[in-house]
């Protein structure tokens, strides 16, 4: 059995699998779930491509990112998985064998892995048709994330997909202010764009009067 500490348990909350549980039903998921922990130092990988998730990742702390290679062989950022986030639940689910996904820890990491057997079984108790249920909500609430991805790759031009990115960020935060959670290598990667491209365009956003930022911080101006 997985024992955490008050500050991890809290980490585990932020995840819908696990949002409004006491101790005990905490307790109950990992058993459920057959909680393993992992820890891994920077650069190491934690998933490779072609080979399957047998089971899915949730982040306890540092951070992990979930990256594809175009057909140029270019990394592409599909997720950065921080803290109280699951990667890899849906290609464990399906079983795929043969992922184009790799995930690699951004910084010391420490994860929890869960075996998705649990969401395969058909047994009616509640608490397990409560774990499934929200495992469901936890897809939705992804492919809404997707979707936002989308958006901004779909952009013709880098100014387009900055608009289209902050604004995404700012209806998250409820504020014009609001902070970039990406290195702003990272970012770029995000937003299919060069960083010395991105640099120079938030530049010129700045010098237009649309945008003012220090470092990671950016306000939209009116």
């Amino acid at each position: 059995m997985v024992e955490l500490d008050r500050e991890k348990l809290n980490i585990l909350r932020l995840c819908p699998l696990f949002a409004g549980t006491d101790d005990e039903e905490v307790r109950r998921l990992l058993e459920a779930f057959d909680a393993k922990p992992g820890n891994y130092r920077k650069g190491e990988f934690l998933h490779n491509t072609e080979t399957p998730f047998p089971r899915f990742g949730f982040v306890l702390s540092g951070m992990a990112e979930a990256c594809i290679d175009d057909i140029n062989g270019n990394r592409v950022i599909m997720a950065d998985v921080v803290p109280g986030v699951t990667f890899g639940e849906s290609l464990c689910y399906l079983g795929v064998e043969d992922s184009p996904v790799y995930v690699f820890a951004a910084e010391d990491t420490e994860v929890l892995w869960f075996s998705p057997e649990v969401l395969r079984s058909d047994d009616s108790e509640p608490f397990l048709s409560g774990i499934r249920k929200r495992f469901t909500a936890m897809l939705a609430r992804r492919t809404l994330y997707m979707n936002n991805r989308i958006q901004v790759l779909s952009k013709l031009s880098l100014r387009e997909k900055l608009i289209t990115y902050f604004s995404e960020l700012a209806s998250e935060a409820g504020a014009r202010t609001f902070t970039i959670p990406l290195s702003r290598e990272d970012m770029a990667t995000y937003i299919g764009a060069n960083r010395s491209a991105v640099s120079r365009e938030m530049a010129a956003m700045k010098k237009e009067g649309l945008i003012d930022y220090h470092m990671n911080t950016v306000k939209i101006l009116d």
